[in-house]
């Protein structure tokens, strides 16, 4: 019975066995084509990657290939600049291009080895207009004035009281002369150089665009730096004679190299060296006052004779016209420009030559 038993229960254990292998070559093949899933789809993504890197590598040649015409074009276009401007430069002798003011004037005569320039005779013309009119107008002085006389004397005091407030009463008194002077005729002379006919009367020749003037008669004197230059050292000269006057030689160097407030100890050693260095600043400072007001009035009056002529000729036929609102704009800029170079000699002056006690007193003025 007991065999018939395990016989009746073979089939069974066999068709589990058979069953149970089936279920594994079942699962290989799964496993082998999700391996081959994954296989193929790593071939895709290779592939995608072969092809990112092939569209790189093209990438690459195109702008090796576009970097490599640019050159070319480029050398291309530079040799062809090279020949333009040699050819324009051999035929720059027969006509000569136009340009603007120069930069220095122009000499127009040398009475026994002395040279005169254009902007040379322009100041002595606004110097000589403004000694005439003075004598004209203080040459019968009334009790109540009238014409020349009442203008001279307005202008005159409203300096004097404008300065008073800056610089106080004792400085004014003393350097009101010089400040008058050189704010009156650095207005009146770059006021000269917008009178129609400076810079445009001269020696020139025929072109085919018409006269050039190739040396003008007048010249701005303020688009002149040797004038410039010369106002600015002749303020150096007298403000070291006012600050002499006013503070002697101690109180000058005391001015520039001594430490200031009230300190001991080390804070006291220590402030004169920093005062001391703050000196050696403040002389080169001083040094180079000539120069800064020199090119700030020279660059400012060149650069607007120099805007004008390039107005001038922007329309032909009617530069006139176009240059109209810009010589408003110069006539302001003249005035600006004395009231700024009086300014600033006028306040070198008090920042050296001011007493302590005299500053309440110009404040409270």
């Amino acid at each position: 019975m007991a065999s018939v038993q395990c016989y009746e229960g073979w089939p069974m254990a066999t068709k589990t066995y058979v069953s149970g292998i089936g279920q594994v070559r079942k699962s290989r093949v799964e496993v082998w084509s999700s391996d081959r899933r994954v296989f193929l789809l790593g071939l895709k993504l290779l592939g995608f990657k072969l092809l990112a890197l092939k569209a790189i590598v093209l990438r690459l040649l195109a702008l090796c290939i576009f970097m490599g015409l640019t050159a070319g074009s480029f050398l291309a276009a530079t040799a062809a600049a090279q020949t333009t401007s040699a050819q324009e430069s051999a035929t720059a002798t027969t006509e000569p291009q136009e340009h603007g003011l120069s930069a220095k004037p122009v000499e127009i005569a040398r009475p026994f080895n002395f040279p005169i320039t254009n902007s040379m005779l322009v100041s002595w013309m606004v110097a000589l207009g403004l000694i005439v009119f003075a004598q004209l107008a203080t040459r019968e002085m009334k009790q109540v004035p009238r014409g020349a006389q009442n203008f001279l004397e307005w202008l005159v005091d409203a300096l004097y009281k404008f300065l008073v407030g800056i610089i106080g009463a004792h400085l004014a008194e003393r350097t009101f002369w010089f400040f008058a002077s050189i704010f009156i005729f650095v207005l009146f002379s770059n006021w000269f150089g917008l009178i129609p006919g400076i810079g445009s009367l001269g020696w020139g020749h025929q072109t085919a665009h018409g006269f050039r003037i190739d040396q003008p008669l007048f010249r701005g004197a303020n688009a002149d730096v040797n004038m410039t230059l010369a106002m600015a050292l002749v303020f150096f000269a007298a403000w070291i004679v006012w600050a002499l006057r006013e503070v002697g030689i101690r109180g000058f160097l005391r001015e520039l190299f001594a430490p200031k407030g009230e300190s001991e100890g080390v804070l006291r050693l220590l402030l004169v060296v920093v005062f001391f260095a703050a000196g050696c600043l403040e002389v080169v400072s001083i040094l180079f006052r000539p120069i800064s007001l020199s090119f700030r009035l020279y660059g400012n009056i060149f650069a607007g004779e120099n805007l004008l002529e390039a107005m001038s000729k922007l329309v032909p036929g009617f530069g006139w016209l176009v240059a109209i609102p810009f010589y408003f704009l110069e006539l302001v800029m003249g005035l600006v420009q004395a009231m700024v170079f009086m300014l600033l000699t006028a306040v070198f002056t008090m920042l050296m030559c001011q007493h302590e006690t005299e500053a309440p007193l110009a404040a409270h003025d």
